[in-house]
């Protein structure tokens, strides 16, 4: 099973390493791995089920356990998108090379707020790098963490925030997808079970984590607990499709046919 490297996974993850359980620690075997290579693997069938970006779940026709995920329903913080020249002038896009559902997002929203409609690159998240090739950078996960927008000479977008603005729905950022055969009973209780025990754990993540991704305890908590959501009910899904919806106008991309309730 394939995990996301980013911190907003250790919540999902925190019981299939930490909890007391020993059937739920031994129920998969996981690694770590970015968004898009998450995806990737997937594809190649190097995993069989993965925390996977919305938009790569569509376009691969995935199924999807639905009560758990990663999602925002105001400023999620780590999808950042910075700009040098103003939004409706973008031309070009450097945008991080570990995103999928982010880099359709950021497509949706300039095209449909601002009316622009740039190029775009894919490269490492270095903001200065990225802004020297393009007018903007998508920046996302534990790289954008580390960014303070305030401190910025440039332009800022939260996306989650621009997404409800125009929305009024949440945004679902990424979701446990697999293959129609993987989608077991048993494997969905283990997903909401690791999430819950993790939640209940915010402040051993915020001690062990802090450290490894270089901010503060109180970052690592603020975030787990304002910016990002893990249990998904109907409005969240309600924004996952329409969020797919918006991104068929842009990409042609195939909403799947249902998803897996556990």
């Amino acid at each position: 099973m394939c995990a996301v490297s980013y911190l907003n996974t250790v919540p999902l993850v925190w019981g299939f390493q930490h909890s007391p359980d020993q059937r739920l620690r031994e129920i998969f075997d996981l690694h770590f791995a970015l968004p898009s290579v998450c995806a990737d693997q997937l594809r190649s069938g190097d995993a069989d089920i993965g925390i996977v970006p919305v938009i790569e779940m569509a376009r691969q026709k995935l199924q999807y356990f639905r009560e758990t995920g990663i999602a925002c329903r105001g400023p999620v913080r780590t999808i950042l998108l910075i700009s040098k020249v103003p939004f409706r002038q973008i031309r070009t896009l450097a945008t991080d090379m570990g995103s999928r559902t982010s880099v359709m997002l950021s497509r949706v929203i300039l095209a449909e707020k601002y009316g622009a409609t740039p190029s775009t690159i894919s490269r490492p998240p270095d903001l200065a790098a990225m802004l020297g090739e393009a007018d903007a950078a998508l920046i996302i996960g534990d790289a954008a963490l580390l960014i303070d927008p305030a401190t910025l000479p440039f332009e800022t977008l939260d996306l989650g925030s621009e997404w409800i603005a125009m929305t009024g729905l949440p945004m679902v950022f990424a979701v446990w997808s697999g293959r129609k055969e993987m989608m077991q009973e048993a494997y969905g209780r283990a997903f909401i079970e690791s999430c819950r025990y993790g939640m209940e754990h915010v402040d051993d993540m915020a001690r062990e984590q802090a450290p490894l991704r270089g901010i503060t305890e109180a970052a690592v908590r603020e975030y787990l607990t304002r910016n990002v959501v893990f249990d998904l009910g109907e409005k969240e899904h309600q924004g996952l499709e329409l969020y797919l919806k918006h991104a068929l106008a842009l990409d042609r991309v195939t909403v799947p046919a249902g998803a897996q309730s556990a």
